[in-house]
């Protein structure tokens, strides 16, 4: 950890221009090994003779920098030699941008200039060493990268040839919100060559990569200095094949790249955007569409779970929440990558946090977050509704709840237990806070809240459904609740209070709520285990479908919790229809319409080829929005019966208890876990058997019409 060096920056304002700071490293004696410690008020790029260091895009991250700043260590001993020059670009990123615009608030730069601190340790062969920090020693120039924001997007002047430096300021060295590098380093990943280049009715040249991700664009071209490359973004065209950039809202989402003499390559370097298409505003005349790549830029999370089915439809969904987990887990959860917004919201973080431990190796990368969220959380308990906080709002239910869920599911999917020991006084911060602020005793109400984000019943002129809102957050208040008297069980804390108050919140929820007037109000009441009666709430939900046309009403806190409902009440079947519906509003409508991400609107683009929404409103239309993937979670746990039991966290027991349906011919989960590789998987043969296939690295049981079988670590098969 950097404990010497001291704070730098440029010794003037500067704009929106991003410095280069540097410093030449002489030494005599002969090199053993080398390392740097660095990180930035900003985002940063360190090379060494111009070479690059490291593959951390966007380093440090995106921490609550007031308390948390990541530091990253490289091993530069293949670098150097005596005299190399270390520079480092330092540009806006998360710290300085305009990150607040979206909400009104500080839409101009921030005020704090950007900053460097780096510590470089050289060892030597005869056993001595020396550390080399920043201090007035180094010096600054305004790089070319004149501008650099995480919204609009990079200015780059290739054909500065000097660079004027000048001093550096000092400014002390206060390092105690440094911390060590606590999350997946963000990494390039999958890249695209263009599988379209054409003209639009409106004259525009447009590229096609054919998958809407989050990242940037290369592109190589021969020019002669002062030429210009202008590049904006889109993640669709609109009815009439023209680029369409409404739902960027302000972001601009471009490069802008003035060009030297002779053959170049360029990709940004402190920025990234949304988008599978790429408009080119301008470039030199012999530009090759053939010498565009898109590159995807995400956490360096590992690929762990796999679906499969024999419908194609349905394969393109998983493939689309894949690619939404992608693309929105960039060092945050992140809503959406491409408009000015791309917040870490943590009710979508709540919906999904299940489904992603399946898809991937979430466990850093949520424990990170979480530190975060534990680092913002107010000093009464209230819970942010972005972390790291930059809006200053929280305690909307189902967003602030995501202290306690989200903890939770992570603890089951790697039994880690030190993920709730971290947490768990949070989560008592939270629960205490709604005890004191709600307005009924054992009940949450007098709270302003989010409700049924975007839900299909919500009144005209609303963004929110027409669910009970107060009955929304006590079903959250009593799920936090049980979640928090759990965790406290594995830990050994005496938990009697919050046992009290859950049994006392449970009771005034049955005698208070006695009718569930909307779908959502339904699943959270069954899947919270809040009903007095589930069995008749579920009937009353299987009527409240089929008087929607067989279709669901649900927003971003109903639908992750719609299918469990019906399957927990025996409406399996009805599950499945809602899955496999193809009609607007369902899953695979999106995937009719050509989607290649999850949407956030059920019809974010229309049969007929308009958008959702009206005027001002349809600017809010993300085509990448991973909270209505969370239904993979209902794909494992229940079509495919993969569940873990509390007492098995991470996998050491598990209950298969798998739900097949004819309509479909086959289906196939698979997960990578901490134990070993778990499947289940299940087709029905030509004669209409059914076939079963389990592998288990761990004990576990196995359910199927009623009966219950104990496995050992192993494989079987079972038909019936």
């Amino acid at each position: 950890m950097i404990k010497k060096a001291l704070w730098i920056s440029p010794n003037e304002a500067i704009g929106h221009r991003c410095p280069i700071f540097r410093k030449n490293l002489n030494f005599q004696k002969e090199l053993s090994s080398a390392v740097l410690q660095i990180t930035a008020k900003g985002v940063y790029v360190a090379f060494i003779d111009g070479r690059r260091i490291g593959d951390f895009i966007l380093a440090p991250g995106w921490t609550s920098y007031k308390t948390r700043l990541q530091v990253q260590a490289y091993d530069i001993t293949g670098f150097l030699k005596n005299g190399s020059e270390l520079s480092v670009i330092v540009g806006h990123g998360w710290y300085r941008g305009r990150l607040k615009g979206f909400w009104g608030r500080n839409p101009e730069l921030y005020k704090e200039p950007a900053e460097l601190v780096a510590e470089i340790t050289l060892n030597f062969s005869d056993g001595t060493s020396e550390t080399v920090i920043t201090d007035n020693s180094w010096n600054w120039a305004e790089s070319p990268l004149i501008s650099s924001d995480i919204y609009d997007g990079e200015h780059y002047d290739a054909s500065l040839e000097v660079l004027k430096f000048k001093p550096v300021i000092v400014s002390g060295n206060n390092l105690k919100a440094l911390i060590e590098q606590e999350g997946e380093t963000v990494k390039e990943h999958e890249s695209f060559k263009p599988i379209d280049f054409f003209v639009t009715p409106s004259g525009e040249k447009v590229l096609d990569f054919g998958q809407n991700i989050t990242g940037y664009v290369e592109f190589t071209v021969n020019a002669k200095k002062g030429d210009r490359v202008h590049l904006s973004c889109a993640e669709t065209l609109d009815s009439n094949g023209n680029f369409y950039t409404i739902n960027y809202r302000s972001a601009l989402s471009e490069i802008n790249y003035i060009c030297k003499d002779g053959i170049q390559t360029y990709k940004p370097l402190c920025t990234f955007f949304g988008f599978r298409y790429i408009r080119i505003d301008s470039a030199p005349e012999d530009f090759s569409p053939d010498n565009f790549r898109a590159i995807a830029v995400y956490s360096d999370i590992k690929r762990t779970g796999y679906l499969h089915s024999s419908d194609r439809k349905l394969n393109k969904l998983f493939s689309n929440i894949v690619w939404s987990q992608k693309d929105n887990f960039l060092d945050v959860p992140t809503d959406c990558p491409q408009r000015d917004e791309r917040m870490g919201w943590s009710g979508d973080a709540h919906v999904f946090a299940k489904t992603a431990g399946f898809l991937f190796d979430t466990e850093k990368f949520f424990s990170k977050w979480l530190n975060d969220l534990k680092a913002d959380q107010f000093e009464d308990g209230m819970v942010p509704n972005v972390i790291p906080d930059i809006i200053g709002e929280g305690g909307s239910p189902g967003w602030g709840d995501a202290v306690c869920i989200c903890p939770w599911q992570i603890y089951l999917a790697y039994g880690n237990k030190q993920i709730l020991e971290n947490q768990f006084e949070s989560m008592c911060k939270w629960v205490d806070y709604i005890t004191s602020t709600t307005t009924t005793e054992f009940l949450w109400t007098g709270r302003s809240q989010y409700g049924d984000w975007l839900a299909l019943d919500a009144p005209k002129g609303s963004l929110k459904g027409i669910s009970n809102e107060e009955l929304i957050a006590s079903a959250f208040y009593a799920y936090s609740t049980e979640l928090t008297v759990k965790s406290g069980k594995i830990l050994d804390r005496d938990v009697e209070r919050y046992e009290n108050l859950y049994r006392k919140i449970l009771q005034k929820f049955r005698e208070t709520y006695t009718e569930f007037n909307t779908q959502t109000e339904c699943a959270l009441a069954i899947n919270f285990n809040l009903a007095d009666d589930s069995q008749k709430v579920g009937e009353r939900l299987v009527e409240l479908v089929k008087k929607a046309g067989n279709s669901l009403t649900t927003g971003f806190i109903g639908t992750p919790y719609l299918l469990h409902a019906l399957s927990k009440t025996g409406h399996t079947d009805i599950a499945y229809s809602l899955l496999l519906r193809e009609e607007y509003p369902s899953w695979l409508f999106s995937v009719k319409q050509g989607a290649t991400t999850i949407w956030e609107h059920w019809d974010g683009i229309r049969s007929d080829g308009s958008f959702w929404g009206k005027e001002a409103n349809s600017r809010m239309n993300s085509f990448n929005h991973y909270a209505y993937g969370a239904v993979a979670d209902w794909v494992y746990s229940v079509a495919c019966g993969i569940n873990v039991p509390d007492d098995g966290a991470g996998y050491k027991k598990i209950i298969f208890a798998p739900r097949p349906d004819n309509r479909l011919k086959y289906l196939c989960a698979q997960i990578e876990t901490r134990q070993g590789t778990v499947v289940s998987s299940w087709s029905y043969n030509e004669n209409g058997a059914l076939n079963i296939h389990i592998k288990t690295p761990s004990p576990a049981k196995f359910i199927m019409s009623g009966k219950s079988i104990s496995l050992e670590k192993g494989e079987y098969n079972f038909t019936y």
